[in-house]
């Protein structure tokens, strides 16, 4: 709390060497000047007190204050004098909490002068906007005006605004029907929509549509607003300067002229188009980004598939707990049933790990059972070992042995690696492959597909058979078998040939515009840089999977090549979501990076 504020020019606590003492030049008989020298003093303690302050505890350590401040001449003896500032001293610093124990002139302390926070929280990105917000504080309904490529980005919004109203303009009806043609991801998803409005509108009278037609008339129950159609002309003044013609601005207009109808309501302006919103927040409209899409809005949650055990994980958790071993697919491995409460926040599948500071064994493990607060973990199989090498290659980091015990598990049908440029993915991916489709025969062949975004120009049409226009696009994988076939050192020029053709007759290039309708039944199916894909692909995707088919989806959701898909609105992130917790599928984010010196040092500073 602030001390109140003092006369203009405040006393000073005078050190100890400076204390007046009883001697030849003061007479300890002229008791009359030592009144004279006091009494201003008491009369402005006095004076100050009576100020209106907080409590009396106040009042009292206002007074010792002041009293202390200018200390009177000592008229006794100099055995009480000297006594005096050890006297003095404790009040003085009751006086003064906010200064610590330092002795400092007294002064108002003000609210700038406290140091700031050692670390300032990160700035919270709203994605509504600001008459949104008001509105759901307020608990009113509120009428969204749809931009076209919402309903081209995504054919279900209309059914995504929970008790909200959807507002379409003729403008963005014109604007789905020029975009209708065509094989496209657009013009499906412009079709689709088109449908939908169709079957809407069937069988109902044009007072409905006036008055709104409901969008649960479709079994949607989720959504319990209405939809409106812009049925009449709706002018608005707008600036001058802005083309009358354009799609954009007569929508901006229709939105003007719905604030101005409906008063008290909160009208919002809904597109995915950044320039849209940026002018819509220019005029004054409220505007906002789809983000029913987004999976995450925090890539940062995104689910890691590793959690780390604190410290005393084994003394909260170690009562009662059971072990026992058993061994499957030709491996032992050493289970533990344990009961606490860390337990309730881990999922199946997920990655644990436990490495003590003062040089104990460290603890990997996996969790395999969710029961409560009781859980069977299971010890993994160390594939940093030279004799647990997986087609020559072995793990050199704690993750990249997380993901081969998930590679190499044929009771996890769907695996997901995540991971910077440099983390292993395609190799770790391709030794598992090329180990259980050539050693254990689990798997006929293994499928490699990709999505065919380039990151500069595209190159145009390329000449050959699909697997030769592919090509170009697997140099990656192209890059890997070379280094898988150099580990192999005893067979010689003439064994690593055939070895080469070998591999090469087991992997499939397929491309994604050809996976419609297809089944795969005992493949090992690679998607690598699905991150490019978009939530609706990969459902095409994973659904091709027949009996004994694994999937692989490798990626890095930093380096997105495809246009309008986002860090948390990307198909990756999408499955790694949803997939999370199932009994029979894994995850793992690779975090160190193992190709080169030169490559850890790019990605960390470029």
């Amino acid at each position: 709390m602030p001390l109140p504020k003092l006369p203009s020019k405040p006393a000073t606590i005078l050190a100890t060497q400076d204390y007046p003492t009883a001697g030849a030049a003061r007479p300890a008989t002229k008791t009359p000047a030592a009144k004279k020298v006091a009494a201003p003093i008491i009369e402005a303690a006095i004076a100050e007190v009576a100020k209106p302050v907080r409590n009396a505890a106040t009042k009292i350590k206002q007074v010792a204050a002041l009293m202390v401040a200018k200390p009177v001449p000592a008229v006794a003896a100099p055995a009480p004098v000297a006594a005096a500032p050890a006297a003095v001293a404790a009040p003085a610093a009751k006086a003064k909490p906010a200064a610590k124990g330092k002795v400092t002139p007294i002064k108002p302390v003000k609210q700038a002068e406290q140091p700031h926070p050692a670390k300032h929280k990160a700035v919270e990105v709203q994605l509504k906007s600001s008459a949104s917000r008001a509105a759901d504080q307020r608990g009113i309904s509120k009428l969204f005006v749809l931009d076209t490529n919402v309903l081209m980005h995504d054919p279900s919004s209309l059914f995504r605004f929970e008790e909200h109203d959807v507002y379409l303009p003729m403008m963005t009806l014109e604007e789905l029907d020029n975009h209708k043609k065509g094989m496209t991801e657009v013009a499906r998803n412009a079709r689709q929509v088109s449908r939908t409005l169709d079957a809407l509108i069937s069988n109902t009278d044009d007072d409905a549509i006036e008055h709104g037609i409901l969008l649960s008339k479709l079994g949607n129950k989720d959504a319990k607003g209405r939809l409106f159609f812009q049925t009449r002309l709706q002018s608005a003044d707008l600036p001058a300067g802005l083309p009358v013609g354009k799609a954009d601005n007569q929508i901006l207009a229709v939105v003007r002229s719905l604030e101005s109808e409906q008063e008290g309501r909160p009208v919002v302006l809904v597109s995915k188009d950044i320039n849209m919103r940026i002018k819509a927040r220019a005029l004054g409209l409220p505007a906002e980004d789809y983000f029913n899409d987004h999976v995450l809005e925090d890539t940062d949650l995104l689910y890691s598939g590793i959690v780390q055990l604190p410290d005393d994980f084994w003394n909260k958790h170690g009562k009662d707990m059971e072990s026992w071993q058993e061994s499957k697919n030709g491996y032992s491995s050493t289970f533990y049933r344990v009961t606490g409460p860390f337990i309730p926040s881990l999922l199946v599948n997920q990655f644990i790990y436990l490495e003590p500071k003062n040089g104990e064994t460290p603890f990997y493990g996996q969790v395999k059972q969710i029961n409560g607060k009781t859980a069977v973990l299971q010890t993994l199989r160390d594939f940093s070992h030279t004799k647990n090498n997986v087609w020559g290659v072995t793990a050199r980091n704690r993750e990249q042995n997380f993901a081969l015990n998930l590679l190499m598990n044929p009771e996890c049908d769907f695996v997901t690696l995540l991971g910077q440029a440099g983390t292993g993915k395609t190799l770790l991916a391709l030794a598992a492959g090329l180990a259980q489709v050539l050693e254990t025969k689990l798997y006929n062949e293994i499928i490699v597909t990709r999505v065919t975004v380039p990151v500069g120009e595209d190159i145009g049409f390329l000449p050959g058979t699909e697997e030769e226009k592919m090509s170009p696009w697997m140099g990656a994988f192209d890059d890997n078998l070379e280094v898988l076939n150099k580990s192999d050192s005893d067979g010689g020029e003439w064994g690593r040939a055939a070895t080469q053709d070998l591999i090469r007759s087991r992997i499939k290039i397929k491309s994604l515009n050809f996976m419609r309708g297809r089944t795969f039944v005992n493949k090992f199916l690679i998607i690598d840089e699905a991150q490019n894909l978009t939530p609706k692909q990969v459902k095409t995707l994973v659904t091709r999977a027949g009996p004994g088919t694994k999937i692989l989806c490798l990626g890095n959701i930093a380096q997105i090549d495809t246009p309008y898909l986002t860090e948390g609105s990307s198909g990756l992130t999408y499955v790694v979501d949803r997939f999370k917790g199932w009994t029979h599928s894994g995850h793992v984010t690779l975090a160190r990076g193992e190709r080169s010196r030169l490559a850890d040092h790019a990605s960390e500073v470029l």
